[in-house]
């Protein structure tokens, strides 16, 4: 199997969108308000409104749990994550991610290998980046062995020159790509713009997929039905999380939303 073939095994689609699941805050955050079975339904829920909404897979991350730690979350949210994350696999019929903000890597790696998870996404794979948190360091090393020991069929996505931070290893991107993809040994890389909700210039999607070749490159932020044509005859595929959710991540998942932007999304060429 080719490399740039995995996506569309995974996903079953050309061009996946993978929606967010954006977790209520775990026991052991600053907003926790107890009640943990409450998280899990409300991400069933919002899972459950993704698939309706026609998306190709779904991607379950800690959001609720800011301000995020910069590198090793707790135990406890470890736990948290893997409990959340197997409710989701048990109930939805696409493939499923996990994210451990702020780049907890390694956790990421683990739960899915307990979960039966196909992926995650990993904010600072390679390099370092001065963030909202501090300095975030690279975790490829980590993360490498780790799926090598777990003998764990789960692909890494990896960010580059991701939202809310900046690189300090790389001059741009393609520097940080090309890393990633050769020493890192990731399975994908995604571009984001400079914030949540703001997209990346796709001149820049297009700069890295050049510099990758086959191996797929996704839009992380800022997609919506107006751009995401557009963002796809450069990109493989897209994440998608604030748009569905009208802007605010504290409302529910709009099923509205999501079959609007899937079928603007079914016009890329």
């Amino acid at each position: 199997m080719g490399q740039a073939s995995w996506l569309e095994e995974v996903f079953k689609a050309g061009k996946p969108i993978i929606g967010v699941v954006h977790l209520k805050p775990l026991p052991g955050s600053p907003l926790y308000a107890g009640g943990f079975e409450e998280v899990v339904e409300v991400a069933l829920s919002d899972a459950q409104a993704l698939i309706e909404g026609g998306v190709d897979g779904v991607l379950v991350e800690n959001y609720g749990d800011r301000p995020f730690r910069a590198g090793r979350v707790g135990v406890e949210a470890v736990a948290a994550m893997a409990v959340a994350v197997r409710e989701v696999a048990k109930h939805v019929d696409r493939p499923v991610g996990v994210n451990v903000l702020r780049s907890d890597g390694p956790a990421a790696m683990a739960v899915a290998a307990a979960t039966g998870a196909r992926f995650i996404r990993v904010n600072v794979y390679v390099g370092v980046a001065a963030t909202d948190q501090g300095v975030v360091q690279g975790c490829a090393d980590e993360v490498a062995r780790l799926r090598a020991k777990l003998r764990a069929d789960v692909k890494v996505m990896a960010d580059v020159s991701v939202k809310h931070a900046r690189q300090l290893a790389y001059a741009g991107p393609v520097e940080e790509a090309l890393d990633a993809v050769e020493r890192g040994l990731a399975d994908a890389v995604i571009v984001t713009g400079p914030r949540t909700g703001l997209p990346p210039a796709p001149a820049e999607v297009a700069e890295v997929k050049e510099a990758v070749g086959a191996i797929p490159v996704l839009v992380g932020s800022g997609v919506n039905p107006w751009n995401v044509a557009e963002l796809l005859k450069v990109a493989d595929g897209c994440i998608v999380g604030s748009y569905f959710r009208r802007g605010r991540l504290d409302l529910p998942v709009d099923v509205g939303r999501v079959k609007e932007l899937v079928e603007a999304a079914s016009k890329a060429s």
